[in-house]
């Protein structure tokens, strides 16, 4: 499985450590209230809301070089929008959400 990383923030940030701390702040700060909005969508089995917050949260895994985790969200969102919900494509999904919720406690 992949690791989340801050190579791409890194290139972004172009050795300015202020950009490179405002840029992890931003993830930190929006990916827990982004995933608890799935989670509920989940919950209420809303497939467009679902597919939204799937859509939303997908590129904080590019921003932390999950490019295969991100190929995987775009095929989860693609199969929502038809309105079809794949277990094993949920279960990935919820689990590279756990694996960047446990790293974002390290950075």
């Amino acid at each position: 499985m992949e690791k989340p990383n801050l190579i791409y923030i890194n290139k972004l940030a172009r050795e300015d450590v202020s950009v490179k701390n405002t840029l992890i702040k931003v993830v930190k700060d929006e990916f827990p209230i982004e995933v608890k909005e799935y989670y509920f969508s989940v919950e209420k089995n809303n497939f467009k809301e679902i597919e939204a917050n799937v859509h939303r949260i997908k590129h904080k895994f590019s921003i932390l070089g999950l490019e295969e985790s991100y190929e995987n969200a775009n095929k989860f969102e693609h199969n929502l929008r038809e309105n079809k919900l794949e277990l094993s494509q949920k279960e990935n999904f919820e689990k590279i959400l756990e694996v960047i919720s446990q790293y974002l406690k390290t950075i």
